[in-house]
Order: structure tokens, then C-alpha cells, then sequence
């Protein structure tokens, strides 16, 4: 399915008028069944459908890995995906009903207050990046997308090493640009220990927390983070990284990942 849609629109500027026909980022209902119950219908950009579903579902601790799925079908002209489990799952009571997420505020992943953090164990990756090494995945990264040159109506992510960008994905949604990468990273048995996560968007709270949860111990954004997305990395010793522009950048938590400070 394409990711655009054309449209007339008319082009003011202080030179006059005119009218011209350009490609508008397409935003599409989805909506995701587990073992024939409809948990959400998320507004996503409708391409790698899949993946967003499993990322999904494992964001919201319904799928621990690709052992647990049986069969996953996707009716694209529908707006269906399909995830059925070798064993029943039991739905949080919270999420056991229906819900329709926007593109840019929904919540992505089930956290809503500090005593869920209780369980979850700070990284323990000794993974190093140098300063050089982010600034070029950066540069990379913000050249990799044609349909962001094309539409500037979409949200970036990105699985990568020190050196490359490994895996890529985009969506009108920041959330779902990142449960595509994981939904991918689950189905094709891809590594993310000791990876690195560049996303164009502000760095929030559920944000950080879908990246903990496949152990990935270092996030790099263009935008800046939220004030409890650096409080979470600090108690988890994720390394934060925002604002990476030109030459510069700031280091919110994990400082000591960053070779060379």
C-alpha cells in the first residue's frame, strides 16, 4: 500500500499564487486482534503492518517473543491484522477492551506510574559509543528518509551499531516507527542487545521504556526528552542522548558510555 496520497494544494508566498498537486503522508486505522479479541485500532502510516503488530503486542507485555505466536494474518484493505497465540493470553483488564490511538499522544506501552518500575532491572550492557560515532549515525540517519524529505509528515526510527544503521522505519506515529523496528527485530530473530536506537522525536517516558524492554542501553534523538524520560533513563542507567544537531549534542544519563568524557 503506498505511504502518500496526492492532493491540490495551493502554494502562497510573498512571489503570488499558484496551485500545484504534491504528496501528503497517508495516516491509516489498524486494528490489532489478539486470539480474536480487538485490543486497538492504532493510526499509523500502512506499510509493514506486521510488525507494528508484534511490536505492538510485545510493547504491551502480551507477546514475550516470536515462541509465543501461531499464526499472524494482515488484510491490508481492512485495516486487520490478526495475531493468533500457540497458548490463550490473558488481557489485562486495563487494555481488555477497545481503544482508538492517535498518531502522536497515545499511550505506547504499559507504564502509568513509578511503582511499575519496581520490577524492572537496570541494564546491564557495557556497550560504548563515541562522541564521533553518534554524530555520524545522526547525519545518517536524518538523510535516510526520502519520504520524510518528501512529506515532512513523519516520525523516524532507527536499530543501529556503532557504525550503521541497521534496521529503519518510519510512521505518522513516533511510537509505532519503533514497535516496527522491534515487531521486525521479534519475527526475524535480530539481535538488540548492546544496539543503538536513533528516533527523530521527543524521548518521553513510554518511549524509553518500549527501548528497555529489548535491552537496547543507548538512545539517540535529534529532539529533546521529556523530564521523567530523563528521570527513567537515570534510574535504569540507560544512556540518553538529545539534541544531536550539527556538531554538538547533550547527554542526559549514561554518560559513561560515551567514550572520550
Amino acid at each position: 500500500m503506498e505511504a502518500t496520497e496526492r492532493f491540490p494544494v495551493l502554494h502562497i508566498s510573498e512571489d503570488g499564487r499558484k496551485e500545484v498537486e504534491e504528496p501528503v503522508v497517508k495516516e491509516f486505522p489498524l486494528t490489532i486482534s489478539l486470539n480474536n479479541q480487538e485490543l486497538v485500532t492504532l493510526l499509523c502510516s500502512p506499510v509493514d503492518l506486521k510488525y507494528l503488530a508484534v511490536g505492538y503486542l510485545f510493547s504491551e507485555g502480551l507477546l514475550k517473543g516470536k515462541e509465543d505466536i501461531k499464526k499472524i494474518v494482515v488484510d491490508e484493505q481492512r485495516g486487520m491484522v490478526w495475531v493468533e497465540t500457540k497458548e490463550d493470553k490473558e488481557i489485562p483488564l486495563d487494555i481488555a477492551f477497545k481503544r482508538f490511538i492517535t498518531t502522536g499522544c497515545g499511550r505506547g506501552a504499559s507504564f502509568y506510574s513509578a511503582a511499575d518500575l519496581q520490577d524492572q532491572p537496570k541494564l546491564q550492557s557495557q556497550a560504548q559509543v563515541a562522541p564521533a560515532e553518534i554524530l555520524a549515525l545522526a547525519n545518517q540517519f536524518q538523510h535516510h528518509s526520502e519520504l520524510y524529505r518528501t512529506t515532512h509528515g513523519v516520525h523516524s526510527a532507527a536499530l543501529c551499531d556503532t557504525k550503521n544503521i541497521l534496521l529503519f522505519s518510519e510512521d505518522v506515529g513516533r511510537h509505532n516507527a519503533i514497535d516496527k523496528i522491534f515487531g521486525r527485530c521479534i519475527l526475524e530473530d535480530i539481535p538488540t542487545d548492546d544496539r543503538i536506537m536513533t528516533i527523530s522525536g521527543r524521548v518521553s517516558s513510554e518511549m524509553l521504556l518500549k527501548v528497555l524492554k529489548k535491552g537496547v542501553p543507548i538512545i539517540i534523538s535529534i529532539a529533546v526528552p521529556t523530564s521523567l524520560g530523563v528521570k527513567l533513563a537515570n534510574d535504569l542507567d540507560m544512556t540518553l542522548v538529545g539534541l544531536v544537531r550539527g556538531r554538538s549534542m547533550r547527554v542526559y544519563s549514561g554518560s559513561w558510555r560515551i567514550q572520550g568524557q
